[in-house]
């Protein structure tokens, strides 16, 4: 667990996970490009469902503007296989159920849920720039909005 955050500037942590297929998707893959890396709790819940296919929808301006989605999620593969063609995503949902990229990001650890202090999957996102360095970092943001938030932010 982690209370490290990142901040603009900072070098995104590279990675290498596996994708809803099984196949092996690393950070690396999107040099040269922007790509937001959104950290969700679990896949085809309510929030995370609204959050994915609010990127879903938005997926063709922001790719219009240069700029590529990854989700990440604890979820093993086949959870997000299922999640994906359920809700028809067209982007890749990869799978850290050790966490470490979680972590590494500082989108694991302690946070409030119903007034409670639990320890989980704090709701991230990050562009990461061209040259693999974070851009934008945000952390406890809501599955309802967000997207549209982000956008505004990112003028696209």
């Amino acid at each position: 667990m982690t209370d490290k955050r990142l901040s603009p500037g900072d070098t995104a942590p590279a990675f290498t996970l596996l994708d809803a297929d099984g196949a092996e998707v690393s950070l690396a893959d999107y040099r040269g490009r922007k790509v937001i890396v959104y950290f969700y709790p679990a896949a085809s819940t309510p929030g995370c469902t609204k959050q994915a296919c609010d990127f879903r929808d938005n997926l063709a301006e922001l790719e219009g503007a240069g700029i590529e989605v990854v989700g990440i999620s604890p979820d093993k593969p086949a959870k997000l296989a299922k999640f994906r063609d359920a809700e028809k995503l067209t982007f890749p949902l990869l799978s850290d159920p050790d966490k470490q990229v979680l972590s590494a990001y500082g989108a694991f650890g302690e946070k409030t849920m119903y007034g409670k202090t639990v320890v989980g999957v704090i709701r991230s996102t990050f562009l990461v720039d061209e040259a693999g360095k974070i851009e934008v970092a945000q952390y406890n943001v809501r599955a309802t909005g967000h997207v549209a938030k982000l956008r505004r932010d990112l003028s696209v």
